[in-house]
């Protein structure tokens, strides 16, 4: 049924319960994961940007950097976890872009079946709800979608 599921994650404790659910589920299945963690663009306000400021290639370095610091030691917890439970896991970090284009882009390029996904993860006060980014994409996706909770 499912042969390549994507699961995503910001490295929330909420994101982890679908994490360790779609890994218990590749197990069960027999399938192959990729774990997906999406770094945004540097935020700029457009009121700063009209006030004169505009971050300088250090500033976007260092913020490219953090990023994908950050990225590394979320997928390298998740992968651990897969390793665990003997999946065959690839992690994919994508910088730059908006977590729900990003996942569904990745579960249409990698031929995915599933995408596991939390509820909703670390970002403003749509967290409180069904969050904004797993809403969009149960909106767009092209495969199912299992929301954990």
């Amino acid at each position: 049924m499912y042969k390549h599921i994507l699961i995503s994650t910001d490295g929330s404790d909420v994101a982890q319960k679908g994490v360790d659910h779609g890994l218990s589920l590749a197990k069960a299945l027999g399938a192959k994961v990729t774990i997906i963690t999406v770094t945004e663009r540097f935020p700029i306000r457009a009121d700063v940007v009209g006030m004169g400021w505009v971050p300088g290639p250090t500033e976007m370095a260092d913020y490219a950097a953090g990023q994908q610091k950050w990225a590394e030691g979320v997928l390298a917890r998740a992968k651990e976890g897969a390793d665990k439970l003997g999946v065959q896991a690839d992690t994919l970090h994508v910088p730059d872009s908006l977590p729900a284009e990003a996942i569904i882009e990745t579960a249409k390029a990698r031929d995915c079946s599933l995408i596991a996904m939390s509820s909703h993860g670390r970002r403003g006060l749509g967290r409180l709800l069904l969050g904004s980014q797993t809403s969009e994409v149960l909106a767009h996706s092209p495969v199912p979608v299992l929301v954990v909770r």
